[in-house]
C-alpha cells in the first residue's frame, strides 16, 4: 500500500482494494504490483530507468530498437544484474534485425516482449511466442481485432497526445473505439496520461492498466542529461507539437516533441531521403530506416549530450505535469495515490 493512502480517510482500505480490483488482469498479465507499464523511449529506456521502474512494483520496457543482436544481450543481462521484477523488451519490426533481437530476448528469458512499428509477420510472432508473451500496438480497432487474430497475448493503443512516433487519433477516443470491444486480451492505454485519476478512468472503461514515457523520462534514476530533464520540467502541454510530413509520397510516422531548431533539421532530412528515392539511390524502405537512425541520433544529442536546441526532445503532452525531478517510486506512489484518492472520495462522504 503507498504509504500515503493510510491518511484518505475511512474509504481508503475500499479505495486500494477497488483500485487492486480494477488492475487486477493487467498486474496478473506483467507480473507487476501495479499495472503500470514504462513507455520504451530510446536512450532513456536504458537498464537503470527500466530496473527502477520495476523494482518500484511498475513494469519496465527497455527501447531495444536501435540495438544490435550483442548490445540487446548486454543490456537485458545489465537490466537482470539491478533486478529480479518481470520487465518487457521493445523491439522494432522494421529492423533488418529484428528476428535475431527476438531471438536474444528468448535466449535471455525475456518474458515479454513488445513489437511496435507496423503489423509484425507471421515468423515474428511465433519467434516472440516460443518463449515470450507478445505485446503489440493498435492504433485503431480493426487493427486491434487484427493483432489478436495473429496471436497478440496484450496489446497497447497510445494516442496521438504521447510522445515519440505518433498515430493520428487521440487516446480519449481510441480508448471509446476500442476498450469496448476487445476483451480477449489485455489492452493497455498510453498517450498523454500524467495523473492517478486518468488512469482510473479507463481502467473503469475496461484497460487493463496504463503505460507512461513522460512522466519518467526526468524522473531521478533516468540517465537523461541535466539540461533534458530541465527542458520537460519547464515545458507546457503546449509545447510539445508532431513533426510535419513534406510530401505524402514519403509517409513519415509523425514525432511529437519539444520544438526547437532539430525540428527544422528533421525537414531537412526529409527532404534529402525523398531526393535520394528519387535518384534511385534508395528504396522507400530503406530511405524510412534513414529517418529513424535521424530521429536516434537527434535524441541521442539530446538525451545524452545535452543539446536541447538542435537535438530531438521527445516528449507528450503531458509533459506540462512534469514539475521537478522525482525518483521514480514516487512518481508511482503518486500516481497510485490520486486514483486512490478518486475512488476514496466515493466512500467517504466527509472528504471534500
Amino acid at each position: 500500500m503507498p504509504p500515503d493512502i493510510v491518511s484518505l480517510g475511512s474509504g481508503a482500505l475500499l479505495a486500494q482494494a477497488e483500485f487492486d480490483r480494477l488492475s487486477e488482469r493487467g498486474r496478473r498479465f506483467l507480473g507487476s504490483r501495479v499495472a503500470i507499464m514504462g513507455g520504451a523511449m530510446s536512450w532513456v529506456s536504458e537498464r537503470n530507468l527500466v530496473a527502477a521502474i520495476s523494482n518500484a512494483g511498475g513494469f519496465g520496457v527497455l527501447a531495444g530498437g536501435s540495438m544490435g543482436p550483442d548490445a540487446l544481450a548486454d543490456e537485458i543481462a545489465g537490466t537482470q544484474a539491478l533486478t529480479t521484477r518481470p520487465f518487457g523488451v521493445n523491439l522494432l519490426t522494421m529492423h533488418p534485425r529484428h528476428l535475431d533481437l527476438i531471438a536474444v530476448c528468448r535466449e535471455a528469458g525475456v518474458g515479454h516482449v513488445v513489437l511496435a512499428g507496423s503489423v509484425p509477420s507471421g515468423a515474428a510472432v511465433r519467434a516472440v511466442k516460443e518463449g515470450s508473451r507478445l505485446i503489440c500496438f493498435a492504433p485503431a480497432l480493426v487493427l486491434a481485432r487484427r493483432m489478436v487474430r495473429l496471436g497478440a497475448d496484450a496489446l497497447v493503443i497510445e494516442g496521438s497526445e504521447a510522445g515519440g512516433h505518433i498515430g493520428p487519433v487521440s487516446l480519449a477516443v481510441l480508448a471509446q473505439e476500442i476498450l469496448p470491444h476487445i476483451a480477449e486480451v489485455p489492452v493497455f492505454v498510453a498517450g498523454g496520461i500524467g495523473r492517478g485519476e486518468a488512469i482510473l478512468a479507463f481502467l473503469e472503461m475496461g484497460a487493463a492498466g496504463a503505460q507512461l514515457g513522460t512522466r519518467f523520462a526526468a524522473a531521478r534514476e533516468s540517465i537523461a542529461h541535466p539540461r533534458f530533464k530541465d527542458a520537460f520540467i519547464r515545458a507546457r502541454a503546449r509545447d510539445a507539437l508532431p513533426s510535419v510530413q513534406l510530401d505524402p509520397r514519403f509517409p513519415v510516422i509523425p514525432v511529437r516533441g519539444l520544438l526547437n531548431a532539430g525540428t527544422q533539421a528533421f525537414l531537412r532530412q526529409q527532404a534529402a531521403a525523398m531526393a535520394r528515392v528519387d535518384a534511385g539511390e534508395l528504396t522507400r524502405e530503406e530511405a524510412q530506416l534513414s529517418v529513424e537512425h535521424f530521429w536516434a541520433g537527434a535524441l541521442r544529442r539530446a538525451v545524452i549530450d545535452g543539446d536541447v536546441e538542435h537535438g530531438s526532445v521527445m516528449a507528450g503532452q503531458s509533459v506540462g505535469m512534469v514539475t521537478a525531478e522525482q525518483p521514480i517510486a514516487q512518481i508511482i506512489a503518486e500516481l497510485v495515490d490520486q486514483a486512490c484518492g478518486a475512488l476514496a472520495a466515493r466512500h467517504d462522504p466527509a472528504r471534500p
